[in-house]
């Protein structure tokens, strides 16, 4: 506590241990994390397969770098005051790297950091393909996160591969394995039915993740039976930019073929709208503190 200031910390290490499947929405930029954070949301997962879409325009292939990441994880947490759940992939590298992965997101302003077991570079969770590191070097990556942290309360999300590579089972092993590293919550990605989901939190005791990928290999179905299940969080990281693609590809098709926006005026924010979503009344009030233009 700072004054009567929650951390960011403590606000999401509390949403972990809630247990109740509270969803999570991704954001790739400041302004998407605004909007997540005008609807109510209470997190904000910075996605690492959108920063490469959208700063990128390339696939979830491992391209992005971790300096990247936390310019990015630093633009969000300077515009919005939710917990900030970052992906920072297989940590760029060895436990080494993980050293100074952790101590520069969490200084960006990370609530929470994630980290995998695949190989680098790594693959989105959802294409063919994977592999996944020996489990002792994902073990000693897990170690060298925790023991990096300055806050006690930043989570530390140990996210395991193995589903697609090793089976289910082995999964689940690596999973406890990580909680015995000192992981706080563990995500055990792309299970492939119903079964699956509810035996994750079922057997390892540490709280979970769910990822909902729209289009891929796991089901959804729904927060309510998460919640039921005991997942602590329901991950839709590439909701906001799944939309976002289709609404853009839609308007700009309309305004290529008809030469305006008439046909289309019911998809687009007005102008006012855009200006409240991005603060601007708070920035004419600081020109107006500081006498600026006066």
């Amino acid at each position: 506590m700072t004054g009567n200031l929650v951390r960011a910390t403590t606000k999401l290490k509390s949403i972990m241990q809630r247990r109740a499947a509270v969803t999570i929405p991704g954001a790739a930029n400041a302004m998407f994390a605004r909007v997540i954070e005008d609807v109510g949301f209470e997190a904000v997962y910075v996605t690492g397969a959108g920063v490469a879409n959208m700063h990128l325009g390339a696939p979830d292939i491992g391209l992005v770098s971790m300096t990247e990441v936390a310019d990015v994880v630093a633009r969000i947490a300077d515009s919005v005051a939710l917990p900030l759940v970052v992906d920072a992939d297989t940590g760029f590298g060895n436990p080494i790297n993980m050293v100074r992965t952790i101590r520069t997101l969490e200084r960006a302003g990370a609530a929470g950091i994630q980290i995998e077991d695949q190989v680098f570079p790594k693959k989105c969770g959802h294409f063919s393909g994977k592999d996944v590191i020996p489990l002792d070097d994902m073990v000693q990556k897990v170690r060298a996160a925790v023991d990096t942290r300055r806050d006690g309360d930043l989570q530390i999300i140990a996210r395991t591969d193995a589903r697609a590579v090793e089976g289910f089972e082995r999964a689940l092993e690596r999973a406890n394995a990580f909680v015995e590293a000192g992981a706080d919550v563990t995500f055990v990605e792309a299970p492939l039915d119903f079964n699956e989901l509810a035996r994750i939190p079922r057997e390892v005791r540490v709280p979970q993740f769910a990822n909902i990928v729209f289009g891929g290999k796991t089901p959804d179905p729904g927060r309510a039976k998460l919640a039921e299940l005991g997942f602590s969080v329901v991950l839709y990281a590439n909701a906001a930019l799944q939309a976002a693609l289709k609404a853009s590809y839609d308007v700009l098709q309309s305004l290529h073929q008809e030469g305006s926006l008439g046909a289309v005026a019911d998809r687009l924010a007005g102008f006012e709208e855009r200006q409240r979503v991005v603060a601007k009344d708070l920035w004419d009030e600081f020109e107006t503190r500081y006498g600026v233009g006066a």
